[in-house]
């Protein structure tokens, strides 16, 4: 398994292995990062706000003179991990109610994608600050919010393959042979969609990213002390004028983050694009 996996990441173009690289940096980062950050995430250990780059801080202070290399290694912890775990919720609900739509006929199918399309007309931050302002900022209710967003997308691309894939000879024959709904959704269908699946999966992350990165931006994220790539961002605008590190390096991380995904997500086959 690991030698087919090395041998589909040499086949992918240059830009996908950029991508990869990308992908993979960050990941090992939100794992094994706050292990490796210098100082303890808040403390002040500069004596002057917005330092520069030097031996003791390679990416300089913060506004409050606290290690901004530390803080960015701890932040990319709640952004990858948040999008990550949000990512997989909203796949995995929309998949299943798309599969269940396929197979369950027009009497299931059509409340279900009329629901859907009720939720994808609600703006995203719109949803979110009602639900923050109703019940306050969490983690918990983050990863709800980011889940509950991009199900109705994923939900519209996944049934969009199981309808083309529920009419197939073989979908056909497995119900003749007598197979209930639920073999033929998970054994019939459900396989062949694994791969335009993941691309959407991919682009569900980094829509993810963006929005909490901007909800954390506006202050409605992860809260203090703690603190995702958005809110070291927020925390620090006031070091923009002179182009401080504080402000510069996350923003560069959550591009970089981005566009590796992105990169990835382009050069893979049967990639598919929605909301």
């Amino acid at each position: 398994m690991i030698a087919g996996a090395f041998h589909r990441a040499m086949a992918l173009s240059v830009s996908g292995k950029i991508g990869l690289a990308l992908m993979l940096f960050w990941l090992l980062i939100a794992l094994f990062g706050p292990m490796l950050a210098p100082y303890p995430v808040g403390a002040f250990v500069a004596y002057d706000v917005f330092d520069g780059s030097s031996a003791a801080h390679w990416l300089g202070s913060d506004y409050l003179g606290r290690d901004v290399l530390s803080r960015l290694l701890s932040g990319a912890r709640y952004t990858v991990g948040l999008a990550a775990a949000a990512a997989m919720l909203a796949s995995a609900a929309g998949t299943a109610l798309a599969l269940t739509a396929a197979v369950g006929g027009p009497k299931i199918d059509e409340p279900l994608s009329r629901f859907m399309d009720m939720l994808i007309s609600i703006p995203s931050k719109i949803f979110s600050l009602v639900l923050v302002a109703a019940f306050g900022s969490s983690l918990p209710l983050l990863l709800l919010i980011a889940a509950i967003t991009y199900v109705p997308g994923n939900y519209r691309i996944a049934r969009a393959l199981a309808v083309n894939l529920a009419q197939m000879d073989y979908v056909q024959v497995a119900k003749t042979r007598g197979e209930g709904r639920f073999h033929i959704a998970t054994a019939e269908i459900l396989p062949n969609m694994i791969h335009p699946l993941l691309a959407d999966f991919g682009l569900r992350f980094v829509f993810i990213v963006l929005l909490l990165s901007g909800l954390s931006f506006l202050g409605l994220g992860v809260q203090p002390p703690d603190a995702d790539l958005g809110s070291l961002v927020r925390e620090n605008i006031s070091g923009l004028g002179e182009g401080a590190l504080a402000i510069i390096a996350p923003a560069v991380a959550i591009a970089t983050l981005t566009v590796g995904v992105n990169l990835l997500i382009d050069a893979l086959p049967g990639r598919s694009k929605g909301r």
